[in-house]
């Protein structure tokens, strides 16, 4: 029975399963309903490219494991799936994502009348409840330190420090500051703003208070790129070490490896991430009295229970604490 164990957990370590472009071996037995099932869960429900490719490679690879054992589609049961699941390495998040993609699957099989009932549907998945997030908090000292710490002799350093700022004063993701374009920097009448594209299609608009506004007018006027085209990319990639701009937008990888070499260079802990800025600020307002309705507005978080996991006022263990354990 051991053996049977190690040998089934062995099979599902490689991906074991098509990409989003093939079909399956399973669905293809399964003849022509199942075949549109597979490219309407994947391209027509799926409208996001990274759950697309995480849901296809979850349901490629459970439907490898069912084919290892003899199985097709009319013929996966509950069990099956609860088995899989058991046997599936990784974190809870991991399996519940598994599951999730079971269920959609399998949802479309049944509406196209490929199976009879889904088999996922009744397979419960592990508690798991998270009271805090695990990105570390930057300090309002070292955050200090990471701007002191920049040359901003150059233009890459002038550069650099208005994606810090925004990073830090917007609560932005790293992901949005890369699609920020010259459009989306824009005088209102009264204050300037940004214009955010966030994650699920959302757009949201956000004041630039006075500091950051100057390292903003302090990048863009050595870069001349002031009278580009709307839609050009608002921070540009740099050729390597020469301190020159070019035309094309850095991408957000670009940024977080910029921001990592820079908390490098001012000795900063390597845990630390562009992510932890977003962390501070929320935290940073909450300890000073802001309403969590308004934080969770900047946060552009669509439920409170989000933003708190951001917030690390109560939630530290300090020195302190465990120094006064008596043993």
């Amino acid at each position: 029975m051991e053996l049977c164990v190690a040998n089934e957990r062995r099979a599902l370590t490689p991906l074991g399963g098509a990409g989003t472009g093939d079909l399956p071996a399973l669905v293809v037995a399964g003849g022509p309903a199942a075949e549109f099932a597979w490219e309407e869960f994947l391209f027509g429900r799926i409208r996001n490219q990274h759950t697309r490719r995480a849901y296809g490679r979850a349901v490629g690879r459970f439907l490898a494991w069912c084919q290892g054992r003899g199985l097709d589609l009319p013929r996966i049961a509950p069990r099956d799936v609860g088995v899989y699941l058991d046997l599936l390495p990784g974190s809870t998040p991991t399996k519940k994502l598994h599951l999730a993609a079971l269920r959609h699957f399998f949802d479309q099989l049944v509406t196209r009348h490929a199976v009879i009932l889904n088999p996922a549907a009744s397979v419960r998945a592990q508690r798991y409840q998270v009271v805090e997030g695990k990105t570390p908090e930057i300090s309002v000292e070292q955050a200090r330190r990471l701007l002191k710490s920049i040359d901003t002799g150059q233009v890459v350093g002038l550069r650099d420090q208005a994606i810090i700022g925004i990073l830090v004063y917007t609560a932005a993701r790293v992901g949005a500051v890369a699609k920020l374009r010259m459009r989306d920097y824009f005088d209102a009448g009264d204050q300037y703003c940004l214009r955010f594209a966030e994650k699920g299609g959302k757009s949201r608009e956000i004041p630039v208070r006075h500091d950051l506004q100057q390292f903003l007018s302090e990048y863009l006027a050595p870069a001349g790129i002031g009278g580009s085209a709307p839609e050009a990319p608002l921070f540009r990639s740099a050729i390597r070490r020469t301190g020159r701009l070019t035309d094309s937008g850095m991408t957000a990888d670009d940024m977080s490896r910029m921001v990592k070499r820079r908390m490098r260079k001012a000795g900063l802990p390597r845990r630390l991430s562009p992510h932890s800025f977003r962390v501070a600020t929320i935290t940073d307002l909450l300890a000073q009295g802001v309403p969590l309705e308004d934080v969770q507005q900047l946060a552009g978080h669509a439920d409170p229970r989000t933003t708190r996991l951001y917030d690390r006022r109560q939630r530290r263990v300090t020195r302190n604490i465990v120094e006064r354990i008596s043993i």
